[in-house]
């Protein structure tokens, strides 16, 4: 046979090559979309791990948040529980004493947990902060006034957490406020 001219047995080599080289991009192409479908599922996995692991810090939070605030009390139950046992036999001087630094100790525990007291007693009354119970007739004081607090109110890092309750001074009956 001529040179021009393949052999029978050369046509399928040759034919076998460019079938090779034709399936190698095609096996390329494939192994990366393979690789990455593992790199989707990893990072589908990860997704849900990061949101299995938000979940559980959000309920471990919810559950012990209040653990700085119950290590604070600690000591004022403390103080409640020598003052049951000793309430029999102390004085009331030593029993009064002893509600005196256990309120010390509810303070302490409170103004380290951001809880502060609220009493407006002199001060211009203001409703986002107080519950006026009594409006009481005062020439002593500005109409307005907090003349006296009933219950102490309570602010959590500046939040409200109980307004007071007062008596607020209005004029006296017969004169008018403006």
């Amino acid at each position: 046979m001529s040179e021009s001219t393949p052999s029978p047995e050369e046509t399928p080599v040759e034919d076998a090559g460019v079938a090779a080289v034709a399936l190698d991009p095609l096996a390329e192409a494939k192994a990366q979309a393979e690789e990455h479908y593992a790199q989707y599922l990893r990072a589908v996995a990860e997704l849900d791990n990061v949101r299995k692991r938000a979940v559980r810090d959000v309920e471990q939070a919810s559950r012990y948040a209040i653990e700085r605030f119950a290590q604070e009390l600690l000591p004022a139950i403390d103080s409640f529980e020598l003052a049951k046992a000793t309430g029999t036999s102390a004085d009331i001087k030593t029993l009064l004493e002893g509600q005196e630094a256990t309120h010390r100790l509810l303070q302490k525990a409170f103004e380290k947990c951001g809880i502060r007291l609220l009493d407006p007693t002199g001060q211009p009354f203001n409703p986002a902060e107080h519950e006026a119970m009594v409006a009481a007739p005062s020439a002593e004081h500005a109409p307005g006034t907090v003349m006296q607090t009933i219950q102490t109110g309570y602010l959590l890092n500046g939040r409200l957490l109980r307004p007071a309750r007062v008596i607020v001074s209005r004029a006296p009956d017969g004169e008018s406020g403006a």
